[in-house]
């Protein structure tokens, strides 16, 4: 008597827990045992992919009929490709069950493997499945592909984002809130370089309860879904000349990681260092370097640096005027742009009344009126977004006011970086040295200073008394004088 085993494979769980397809199998393949008196001694359900033979219970069957104890001669299932979806690997199990004295044998697509020409009609069987999953993979591979090239996003929405769709089915990402102005201030933080991207992230967890590990806020600072432009920063393993640190350290270390080794060019850490009777505090760098130094006299040569920033009211005068009309040059191109907008959608409104005109007159059909009323206002529409986007970057601003207070912090700049915290005197330091600093032991150097606080150096360093010049003259082409602090250098 023929004893047979029954295999029934979906491809996933979803299938075997809520589909019909393993009942479907089973209850095709158990009238096919009783119409052929075939006893039926064990029944395998599979839910697993059929790409290659590495399935749970596909492997427990195997171990079982390797056993002389095993009474089957006939492992059955529905098609083919229930059995395999990968032909070479199709071919190497039958040969392994046929060894064992087992024939697999498909009740649809049954074949006799005595007659040659079956041998064709089973590489048929076992090569078309293997095909459709091919092409299936392809074809999902161009669509998510044409999918990203539109601007489509593919998969969940990341943090600050919802998965939404139109009306007609098609998927898009809407901003989610608080998560989405979470994120965004996260990114104008990181972007400044003044603290590290960690403690931003704390910053940001404790805004609005969120709690984004680690690992998740340092791949969202790097998506291309928030089109954040800050990977120089985020990056550790790139060489940055900003003077953004990766620790913030204690209170006792304001410039870390704005100070860079005299010797051999590498950013000095800090750290403090156990002796007899006290503590002794350091900027140093790596130990093959040796380069030191105190921290609490290089803080004080570095906050008498800073007092070389004050200047008298005749300067603050003298930029005030400048930065007015560096201003207004910015918001005559802003006016221009708006100007020329409003003049492009008045062009398409009169082309709208020309058409109605026409129509009216019966010189256009009333298609083509459509038509063209549809497209000229879709293009208003977008002008006028244009407009409206323009007009909330450049709202009217008291920047009389905002320049005047600005100026009068630099006044008080000394004070404010001495009494201020440590994310204050790093906020400070970055702003007006954009990047690193070095210290040689006497002397600080740095490529590059801000250009108002390069302008008082100057000026307090006698600029302003030379012959020729004249200290209410206003001009934004003030000559290059090195100071006797901080001086330009080129590494």
């Amino acid at each position: 008597m023929v004893i047979a085993d029954l295999y029934i494979r979906v491809s996933t769980d979803e299938q075997a827990e809520k589909g019909y397809s393993q009942r479907d199998q089973d209850e095709r393949l158990r009238k096919y045992c009783a119409n052929n008196n075939i006893a039926i001694n064990k029944v395998i359900f599979e839910d697993h992919s059929a790409k290659s033979f590495n399935r749970p219970e596909w492997k427990k069957y195997l171990l079982e009929i390797r056993k002389k104890s095993h009474k089957s001669n006939l492992v059955l299932f529905t098609k083919w490709d229930r059995f395999s979806r990968n032909t070479a690997d199709a071919y190497q199990m039958i040969s392994l069950l046929h060894k064992n004295h087992i024939i697999p044998q498909s009740i649809e697509q049954p074949l006799d493997m005595s007659v040659p020409e079956n041998k064709l009609m089973l590489a048929i069987y076992l090569s078309t499945p293997e095909v459709e999953n091919d092409r299936r993979a392809l074809n999902t591979f161009h669509g998510m592909r044409r999918a990203k090239k539109e601007g489509r996003l593919m998969g969940i929405a990341p943090y600050g984002y919802i998965n939404r769709s139109h009306e007609d089915g098609k998927k898009y990402i809407a901003i989610k809130e608080p998560e989405g102005s979470n994120i965004a201030w996260a990114f104008s933080e990181v972007a400044k370089g003044h603290i590290p991207a960690d403690h931003v992230r704390v910053q940001m967890n404790k805004r609005e309860g969120a709690s984004m590990s680690r690992s998740a806020f340092a791949k969202a600072m790097r998506n291309p879904v928030y089109c954040g432009k800050i990977q120089q920063i985020m990056d550790k393993k790139r060489k940055v000349e900003g003077p953004g640190g990766r620790v913030l350290g204690n209170e006792r270390f304001p410039l870390r990681g704005l100070l860079i080794c005299p010797r051999c060019g590498k950013n000095l850490t800090a750290s403090g260092a156990k002796g007899k009777s006290k503590t002794y505090y350091y900027y140093h760098c790596h130990y093959k370097c040796g380069f030191r130094f105190d921290s609490d006299r290089l803080n004080e040569l570095f906050e008498l640096e800073i007092s070389k920033l004050e200047y008298n009211p005749i300067i603050k005068d003298l930029m005030k005027e400048i930065l007015l009309d560096n201003y207004k040059q910015f918001t005559f191109d802003i006016d221009a742009k708006r100007k020329s907008i409003s003049k492009e959608i008045n062009e398409l409104n009169e082309k709208v009344a020309n058409a109605r005109d026409k129509y009216l007159a019966d010189k256009l059909d009333e298609e083509d009126y459509k038509e063209v009323k549809k497209i000229t206002k879709e293009q208003i529409e977008q002008l006028e977004q244009e407009i409206q986007h323009i007009v909330s970057e450049s709202k009217e601003l008291d920047i009389k006011t905002k320049i005047e207070n600005a100026l009068d912090s630099m006044e008080n700049l000394a004070n404010l970086y001495q009494q201020g915290d440590l994310q204050t005197k790093r906020t400070i330091g970055c702003l007006i040295f954009p990047q690193k600093v070095e210290f040689d032991g006497k002397n600080f150097q740095t490529p590059k200073m801000n250009i108002v606080a390069q302008c008082i150096y100057q000026y307090n360093n006698g600029l302003g008394n030379k012959k020729n010049r004249h200290k209410r003259k206003k001009s934004t082409n003030v000559g290059l004088v090195t100071s006797t602090g901080f001086k330009p250098v080129t590494f």
